[in-house]
């Protein structure tokens, strides 16, 4: 299998579930996903995965335990490689990330130890600084509104310090392009290009 790209129906298909998130418009069209947009995933997930490790594509049923919000299906086709590569499908688009979303408290005990560490800290804000000149966006998650507690208020890294999580991130508009094999090109150039994040979080912060 070789990806070839999205049909814009793809798209049209997250347009429409974001309107009637049900089982009805879900069980018409269940054939259509399963060929037209989790298919072309699967094939973007083979051609990535030697790269960027193994992954899988997210289940398209929503977690309704929990949240106010009934709806039974996500909006999007979420695919995951690598503990840190991310793909996103959506009617406003194709989006990628990478990085930690969510660190568990010993990555934070070691991410804010390694901030704090006069030698090690600032090599986070310059490879931040030099992401963003290439292009990419860097998010913070789950972010403190202070500096974590044991740190003075003026830390040189306190922007940094109050995230629980740290990615890269790059939004596509809907474009012809995403029909074609230029989607996964552009996935692997936003990837190659977050990859020094991804490095060192894996090396200062590591696995929980």
């Amino acid at each position: 299998m070789t990806f070839h790209g999205w049909p814009s129906e793809a798209l049209e298909f997250y347009e429409g579930l974001a309107a009637d998130n049900s089982k009805t418009y879900w069980t018409a069209r269940q054939k259509f996903y399963e060929e037209q947009v989790r298919g072309p995933g699967r094939e973007l997930l083979a051609d990535l995965e030697p790269e960027f490790g193994p992954g899988k594509i997210f289940r398209p049923h929503r977690d309704v335990r929990f949240s106010n919000d009934k709806s039974p299906y996500k909006t999007h086709l979420g695919i995951w490689l690598g503990a840190g590569f991310y793909v996103q499908l959506s009617a406003d688009g194709l989006a990628a990330g990478c990085g930690m979303y969510r660190m568990g408290p010993g990555q934070l005990d070691r991410y804010r130890r390694t901030l704090d560490d006069p030698k090690l800290g600032p090599s986070l804000p310059k490879l931040v600084a030099d992401l963003e000149q290439a292009g990419l966006e860097i998010h913070g998650h789950d972010s403190l509104r202070t500096v974590p507690r044991g740190f003075p208020k003026d830390h040189p890294h306190a922007g940094l310090l109050r995230h629980k999580g740290l990615t890269t991130w790059r939004d596509w508009e809907p474009a012809e392009w995403m029909g074609t094999a230029t989607a996964r090109d552009r996935v692997v150039d936003f990837f190659r290009t977050s990859r020094p994040l991804k490095n060192w979080l894996d090396h200062h912060v590591g696995p929980e």
